[in-house]
Formats: structure tokens, sequence, C-alpha cells
């Protein structure tokens, strides 16, 4: 049984002590979050505790706080030689204090509390100092999910650089084609059938291969169109900036 405290409750925190809550040799003993939060009735059994100094003896701290946070709460972590590892995809391992053993476990994911995943569908990146602490990331891992990596820091951030690509960039894109619809008065649920199409398609497809649009194939009349109609000079900017990328990347010019 790997004994686990939770250190911050925020999204990530939350759908870990989730995760863990329900896996087979797994003990969730405790979440520490530094504000009083609302107990989620699932984890009623789970002792909450907003004192650095009322944690309980564990195999391993998961610090599941923002990146900028990290340094600071490791730097006051009193635990002498405890196992403490962060979740976060940027940071390097050797932001944590080397007073304690160190180590990542970082689910590459989108998380949003309250919106369920499939943990088990979940990639979990890890990294450790020492064969013993690897080999409990590894166990641990496995537990919640069917993909566990050894990853070390510089490769862990070219993968977090790449996942801001595919979901923070595009989610901002999903944001501005909705406000764009909203000012016509136009239903943007309308799009959600092309997004679902779109995602499906890197499951068989190269991204290279599934790439379409005005763009691609060079059709200037539409693009000219497009550009005519967007009010917002920033998104005039940002569409001519990603089709010329487009267009550069498949022998065309605007």
């Amino acid at each position: 049984m790997i004994r686990v405290v939770i250190l911050g409750f925020g999204n990530v925190g939350w759908h870990l002590a989730t995760a863990f809550h329900s896996a087979e040799g797994v003990e969730l003993l405790q979440i520490y979050n530094r504000s009083e939060v609302v107990k989620p009735d699932f984890l009623s059994n789970i002792q909450f505790s907003t004192s650095i100094d009322a944690l309980q003896e564990a195999d391993v701290y998961i610090l599941a706080m923002p990146d900028d946070c990290i340094r600071e709460f490791s730097d006051n972590f009193s635990e002498d030689n405890k196992f403490i590892v962060h979740t976060s995809g940027s940071v390097p391992l050797t932001e944590l204090s080397d007073c304690n053993r160190r180590g990542v476990f970082y689910p590459l994911q989108t998380f949003s509390k309250g919106k369920s995943v499939n943990f088990l569908e979940i990639p979990v990146c890890i990294e450790a100092e020492n064969r013993e602490d690897l080999e409990l990331l590894t166990i641990l891992g496995e537990r919640i999910s069917r993909t566990v990596r050894v990853i070390n820091s510089e490769a862990r951030a070219s993968i977090h650089l790449a996942a801001v690509f595919v979901n923070n960039f595009s989610n901002h894109m999903y944001r501005i084609a909705m406000d764009f619809l909203e000012e016509k008065e136009l239903d943007f649920s309308l799009l959600k059938p092309l997004i679902y199409e779109t995602a499906k398609k890197i499951a068989t497809l190269a991204p290279s291969e599934a790439q379409t649009g005005p763009a691609k194939r060079n059709d200037l009349k539409t693009i000219k169109k497009h550009l005519n109609l967007l009010g917002n000079s920033d998104h005039r900017e940002l569409y001519s900036q990603i089709t010329r990328a487009i267009q550069s990347t498949y022998g065309k010019k605007l």
C-alpha cells in the first residue's frame, strides 16, 4: 500500500485525489490546502488540513500547486528527507528543495475541477533521483494510468511546450470563434461536431495529413473574404499569421 498526501487542492489536486481515492493499492491519507475548502462528499473520510505542521507520515507527498509556488513551498516543507514530488510540466525537478528526496509526477492532461476524466487514458510522466523512488512512482502511476513514462526535466519541458500548442492555443481559437459567432448572433455549438472530428483524425492521421482549409489549398479569394469579415484587428492579424505559417509549410504564399 502506497500512502499519499496531496499538497494543494486546485484542479490537479482535485483530480489526483479522485483517482487515488478509488485506486487499489493506494491510501490517500490527507489533503493539505493553504486555505479552507469545501470537502467533496466522496472524500468525506479523508482528512483535510490547512496546517503544514500537521501532515501525516506518507510514502510520497504530491505537490499540486501553481508553478510559481513550488520553490517557496518546497523550501518551507519541514519534513526532512521525505519524498516530495511536483506535478508541473515546465518546472525542473531541481526547483524542489534538496533537503528532501525529489521527484516529478506529471499527468499530461488539462484539468477542470468537477469535469470528470478517465485517468487510465492519461499519460503520467515521472522523474526521480534514485532507483527506489523511481520504482515507487512507477507503481503509483500504474495504479491509476495505463501509460507511465520516465521523462527527464528537459524532455518534459519540451512536451509541456507542445501541449500548450495543442491545448491552450487551440482552446483560445475556440474562444475567438465563439466570440465572433456571438457577435453575429450565431450558435457556437454548430462547430462542435467539427471540433470533435478534427481531434479524432489525429488518432489515425499525422497532423500534416489531416490539414485542410483555404490556406492549405491557397484559396486566396476565401482568405481575403475571411479577413474582411473579421472586425477585430488582432484577430485579423492572427488569421494572417497562421495562414502564412500554413502556406509556408505547404509551399504556398499569401
